[in-house]
């Protein structure tokens, strides 16, 4: 079968345009990525004493990477933070992972203004030498993982948007049994 290169390009491009719509995390989704990766590679924990898979064992995951100066992560961190307070007493359990983008973020004092700043309550990983980001092989801000109560990621979305199917996965996720 012979493929047109313009076909390609154009597909490719389609791609690239709901990459920056936020809409491509949506059509990556699939029902199983494996077992949750570690989060041993966090220099240090904000909020919460260091977290691991067999500390979440029995609790719906969300696991967000972003960092604070990223205007995407900014847009998203009202809904992460509303899925935290509202969902916490079901078994939900937000973890962010803030991986700076810039050299600038990377200062550990002022991540911590801006959690306060934020309402950031719920632990944050500080990854600063993207140990985390490279163990669970992310390449996004915001990326939202979604893992289940046996520890396996179940869905993922990258980028801004779909608020409300990201939602749909934490309530299917959290209505699940054992």
């Amino acid at each position: 079968m012979k493929v047109n290169p313009g076909v390609l390009l154009k597909a490719g491009a389609v791609v690239l345009a709901l990459t920056g719509l936020g809409l491509a995390g949506h059509l990556l989704a699939k029902d199983s990525y494996g077992a949750m990766p570690s989060l041993s590679g966090a220099s240090q924990w904000l909020n919460s004493p260091p977290l691991d898979a067999p500390a979440l064992k029995g609790k719906v995951v969300l696991v967000d990477f972003w960092t604070w100066d990223c205007i995407n992560c900014q847009r998203s961190l009202p809904y992460v933070n509303d899925w935290a307070r509202r969902y916490a007493d079901q078994g939900l359990v937000v973890i962010g992972v803030h991986t700076p983008e810039y050299d600038y973020e990377h200062d550990v004092g002022t991540l911590r203004e801006k959690l306060a700043k934020l309402g950031i309550g719920y632990p944050v990983a500080v990854d600063n030498s993207y140990q985390v980001w490279n163990a669970w092989g992310n390449q996004f801000w915001p990326a939202h993982y979604f893992v289940d109560r046996q520890g396996q990621v179940r869905h993922a979305h990258f980028g801004e948007g779909d608020y409300a199917g990201q939602e749909k996965v934490i309530q299917a996720l959290l209505d699940e049994k054992d």
